[in-house]
C-alpha cells in the first residue's frame, strides 16, 4: 500500500473510465453472451486480445488461467460486479433477457448512482460476474 504525503505535486483528477479487464474461465462464451445479451462489439485487437466495445468504452476479456501481463494480483473468473448503463427502458431491458434466457437476480429496484437515482436489474454472466444494467430517470 502506498503511503500518502503531501507535496507540491497535483492532484490526479480522474476524469472517467476507459476499460476495465474480466478474467474468464471461457473466452468464446463470454464474448458470445456479452454481444448477444447485451449488444457489444467483439473485437480483436495486436492477434490476440479480445475486447468488448460499447459507447466510448471496452472490457477486456483475459482467460483468467493465463492472463497477460501485468495483471492484478487474483486473476478470478467471476470476481467481477460492475453497473452498466443503458437509455433503454428497465421493462424492455427485462424483457430481453428473458427472451435470452437470462435470469435476473433482482430487479427491477431502485438504486444509488454515481450521479443519482438508478432503476436496476441485475444478472450473472456465465462465469458468475455480477452484472447491474441500470437506467437513470429522465
Amino acid at each position: 500500500m502506498s503511503k500518502m504525503t503531501s507535496s507540491k505535486s497535483p492532484v490526479i483528477a480522474i476524469s472517467g473510465v476507459d476499460h476495465l479487464v474480466i478474467y474468464a474461465s471461457d473466452v468464446a462464451r463470454t464474448v458470445d453472451f456479452y454481444t448477444t445479451v447485451l449488444g457489444m462489439s467483439h473485437v480483436i485487437f495486436e492477434g490476440s486480445y479480445h475486447a468488448l466495445r460499447f459507447g466510448d468504452q471496452k472490457i477486456n476479456i483475459h482467460d483468467a488461467a493465463h492472463p497477460f501481463e501485468p495483471h492484478a494480483a487474483r486473476t478470478n473468473a467471476g470476481g467481477l460486479d460492475v453497473c452498466l448503463l443503458t437509455q433503454m427502458p428497465i421493462l424492455k431491458v427485462v424483457e430481453r433477457l428473458h427472451e435470452c434466457e437470462v435470469a435476473v437476480v433482482e430487479g427491477p429496484c431502485q438504486q444509488t448512482g454515481a450521479r443519482g437515482t438508478i432503476t436496476s436489474v441485475y444478472i450473472k454472466d456465465p462465469d458468475g460476474n455480477l452484472i447491474e444494467i441500470a437506467t437513470y430517470s429522465t
